[in-house]
């Protein structure tokens, strides 16, 4: 049950962090009018379930493998091709055509002809065309034969713009030519407007840092409310103890919490301060001693044996405490301080000094299950503050400057600014690759700290 729990929880929480980072990219790449075609919780799968959006012609769903989540928002892939205008147009005019037609009508070669194809499927352009007569059926390894328009209103706008009227005249059906009056430049220019490369690089880095910061803004809510509505446990200064720890010398004893303390050793006690002073001095003259304490109206005497071993002695016992909101201003300062602690952390695993340090202190998905199925048996506060304590991490994480995290991709962005040069696809994939085997090793380290933590 108790792995149950872990893995229950852990998708729970993780699951709500990764749909909030990606909600964030999602509302930022929308209001700057770019097309998003999928939304999911979980990677990318041939089984999902999912609704389509009326709206904004988004796939919102779900996918077996719930170890994450994406959006597919148009022109984040492909390459640049001076002939990916003639490709639109050929596409347009014909409805559908096939890879061999395209590289014949263009005079290039099939592969070059499919790269075409794929980069205007990836800006929602137009779609692959799937011939059940033919086998082929989408989630297939392989691109189909053929790619077809997609159904546009009047002013050329597909399910994916924002204001499409398919019930106007002059709308044509997915698979339908298409005629656009522009010439083939100009109407590749619109509809690279609706991509993420047709945006500037203040709006591609908005649209990068929407999902961390949703993260990091989340948890600052959450901390925040917390601490100005439940508030932080204040110690109680009464003599009345609040808990014994099990195992204790204090347990031992027979001491249970309720007990009222009134005399330790040779010392009265009637406040909590009371009671701590008395037992440092209790232990400081060393040997055992007896605890007076009042329980349901009667008096009654504990002997504690004094603990042997090394260390200063501690009888274990614990005071009341109660709840006192903190104001609304310390409370955002508290979020705040707390935040910058988290970001310090995350800077430390890209600094080489401090990188094997920082690693030592880190968990996995596995640690991370275990920690929030602890949380939620604690109650919903603890779980609330679990869920802000990870998402202000996954926030932080992600503005790494390490592909393909979102920070990588604004370093991309921002050496292609300074460059004034467009950096290949192969060549960021390498960069990519490069991150991924850096957080693999970050995976396995994590692992290996939470099975010693777990098992040990």
């Amino acid at each position: 049950m108790a792995v149950v729990s872990a893995i229950f929880w852990g998708l729970v929480v993780l699951s709500l962090l990764v749909v909030v980072h990606e909600g964030g990219h999602f509302l930022a790449a929308r209001a700057f009018g770019v097309r998003v075609t999928e939304f999911y919780l979980g990677m990318p799968c041939r089984k999902r379930l999912f609704r389509k959006s009326r709206a904004y012609g988004t796939e919102f769903g779900v996918t077996p493998i719930l170890l994450g989540g994406y959006n597919r928002i148009c022109g984040m892939e492909g390459e640049h091709d001076d002939r990916l205008a003639d490709c639109l147009d050929l596409v347009q005019r014909r409805g559908r055509v096939t890879i061999a037609e395209v590289a014949r009508e263009l005079a290039i070669d099939e592969e070059r002809a499919l790269t075409l194809l794929v980069t205007l499927a990836d800006w929602a352009s137009i779609r692959p065309y799937y011939d059940a007569g033919k086998g082929e059926e989408p989630g297939q390894r392989d691109w189909p034969e053929a790619f077809e328009t997609l159904e546009r209103d009047a002013n050329h706008l597909t399910e994916y713009d924002a204001g499409h009227d398919f019930e106007s005249e002059g709308t044509t059906a997915a698979g339908e030519p298409h005629q656009i009056a522009a010439d083939p430049a100009e109407a590749l220019s619109a509809e690279r407007s609706h991509t993420y490369l047709g945006m500037g690089f203040i709006r591609r880095v908005v649209i990068l840092l929407a999902g961390p910061l949703v993260n990091i803004l989340l948890a600052f809510v959450i901390v925040t409310a917390t601490l100005s509505t439940v508030g932080v446990a204040t110690i109680v200064n009464s003599n009345v103890l609040g808990g014994v720890e099990s195992g204790s010398a204090a347990e031992r004893a027979g001491l249970a919490a309720g007990d009222a303390i009134v005399r330790i050793g040779e010392r009265d006690c009637s406040d909590w301060q009371g009671v701590v002073e008395a037992i440092d001095q209790a232990f400081s003259a060393g040997g055992d001693f007896d605890v007076t304490y009042v329980r349901d109206g009667q008096t009654a005497v504990a002997h504690v044996v004094r603990p042997e071993g090394e260390g200063k002695p501690v009888l274990g016992v614990n005071a009341q405490t109660r709840m006192v909101p903190v104001p609304v201003g310390d409370a955002a300062m508290a979020a705040l301080n707390y935040g910058a602690t988290v970001a310090t952390f995350a800077a430390r695993l890209i600094m080489p000094q401090h990188t094997m340090e920082t690693l030592s202190n880190t968990s996995s998905v596995v640690g991370i299950s275990a920690a929030a199925s602890q949380a939620a048996a604690s109650g919903p506060i603890d779980l609330m503050l679990f869920v802000a304590m990870v998402s202000m991490s996954l926030g932080f994480m992600n503005l790494l400057p390490i592909p393909p995290l979102d920070g990588g991709k604004i370093l991309v962005e921002v050496i292609q600014l300074v460059s004034r040069r467009t950096l290949s696809v192969r060549v960021q994939n390498w960069i990519s690759y490069a991150g991924l085997a850096f957080f693999l090793f970050i995976f396995v380290f994590a692992l290996k700290n939470d099975i010693f933590r777990l098992l040990f």
